[in-house]
């Protein structure tokens, strides 16, 4: 049984905020590292969304599987579904965050994604690709969970909120160097460029091994790196399912799900639904791909503005609020661009890339995240509580990208399935009055 005394995790308090502080050097190039390891993760993953299509049209044959729009659509979504549930796992980087320290684990989970992402490369059945999807999604959602953990504790209380922003600027600036990559070397290698957008998916982690030399702990935790020690590995996971902190894991568990329906509909979608009207308008292959590397450059673009718009709103409206505000958003444009637009016979990519750009905007509910979470918990148990709430509901979100799969074969089109999450965001705004709200707070120790 776990004995945690009360006194051992306490709730946060109400601190007044200082003037502005200057940043060291270890806050500096540990916020790199964290914003490089962030920004290695967004590519990942949009890789795999910008050479779907021409990966499984040629894995698929060696499946002995014939590589049809419905084949194609369906076998990519149960690869999403495996990616989802590797990312599930990566929550079991947060007990090892907790005890054996945020960078440590940090750059464990970054060399982690990268090799098996390079391994990608060099696949030749779709049932390969998936699990190495699969092992790979394990590195990315631990990522997140210690680069976020890192900023927030490591940096002055007065720059945190902004700390946030910035670094989930990242991700979405993935989005940006992926989609560079695939125009100007995944769409002039025929055949081979999604094996090439693999293998540059996988190198840059050489990049950060460097950044990361010289990095130090943040003061927070090795404030309490002996107690923390001590403790079992499991210690801190199960903290989270205590009072006072048992709702709120909960609560930010079911959020994250909503914002899942998010990634995995409104954005990875994205590039598959542009190839597909592309291609119906009469557009080539090449042509094809490369507006769908213009269409999630847009869609970074926005959330990069978004991200950078958070921080504001957090302090404006409140933390809840702000997550409202960015659900509002993908309820609407989820529902709009792949319910409607999708499916207009004319005129339908201009509209189509407009709506991207809301999708983008929206899609910065995420960065409320990495400003949100940490404020909730504690030092002792605050990487578990990170990684919990970011990396679980995936396993929610494998079902949702399982229903998509047997959505898009039923209906014999990605447009419908894809709407229909929009209904997650929906639920997500009626729980949103229940979360802790912390604007005001300090960081707890």
């Amino acid at each position: 049984m776990l004995s945690v005394a009360r006194n051992d995790i306490s709730g946060p308090e109400l601190v007044p905020i200082s003037k502005r502080s200057s940043l060291t050097t270890n806050q500096i190039r540990g916020f790199w590292a964290s914003w490089g390891g962030w920004t290695l993760d967004g590519m990942d993953s949009v890789i795999y969304a910008l050479v779907l299509v021409p990966a499984m049209t040629a894995l698929l044959p060696n499946s002995g599987i014939a590589p049809t729009k419905v084949n194609i659509g369906y076998y990519g979504s149960l690869s999403f579904t495996l990616f989802l549930i590797g990312w599930g796992l990566a929550f079991l980087w947060g007990p090892v965050g907790d005890k054996f320290g945020r960078v440590r684990t940090l750059m464990l989970t970054i060399v982690w994604y990268s090799v098996f992402t390079f391994l990608s490369a060099f696949v030749t059945t779709w049932w390969e690709l998936a699990i190495l999807r699969l092992l790979a999604g394990i590195g990315i959602g631990g990522e997140w969970a210690m680069g976020g953990t890192f900023v927030a504790e490591e940096w002055p209380e007065n720059r945190r909120r902004t700390g946030a922003g910035y670094m989930h600027t990242g991700y979405y600036v993935g989005f940006f160097l992926a989609s560079l990559a695939n125009y100007g070397v995944g769409s002039h290698f025929g055949h081979y460029g999604w094996r090439v957008m693999f293998i540059v998916g996988g190198a840059p982690a050489l990049l950060l091994a460097w950044l990361r030399h010289g990095v130090t702990e943040p003061v927070t935790w090795k404030k309490k790196e002996n107690v923390i020690r001590s403790w079992a590995i499991w210690r801190p996971f199960a903290a989270l399912f205590i009072s006072p902190w048992r709702r709120r894991t909960i609560l930010n568990a079911l959020f994250m799900m909503a914002s899942i329906c998010g990634l995995w509909a409104g954005t990875v979608y994205v590039p598959t639904a542009i190839t597909t009207l592309a291609l119906a308008g009469g557009r080539s292959a090449p042509a094809a791909a490369q507006l769908a590397s213009y269409g999630m450059m847009l869609i970074g673009l926005a959330t990069i503005l978004g991200c950078l718009l958070m921080p504001w709103l957090a302090e404006r409206i409140s933390r809840r609020g702000a997550l409202a505000f960015f659900f509002t958003l993908m309820l609407i444009f989820i529902a709009v661009t792949f319910g409607k637009v999708f499916y207009m016979r004319a005129g339908a990519l201009p509209l189509f890339f407009l709506c991207l750009f809301f999708l983008g905007l929206g899609g910065a509910n995420f960065a409320v995240y990495t400003l949100w979470l940490p404020e909730q918990y504690p030092t002792e148990c605050r990487a578990s509580a990170f990684a919990f709430a970011t990396s679980f509901a995936r396993f929610g979100g494998a079902g949702i990208s399982f229903l998509v799969a047997t959505g898009v074969r039923h209906y014999g089109s990605l447009g419908t399935p894809v709407a229909l999450t929009s209904t997650a965001f929906g639920v997500g705004l009626l729980l949103i009055p229940f979360g802790a709200e912390t604007r005001g707070q300090e960081l707890p120790g």
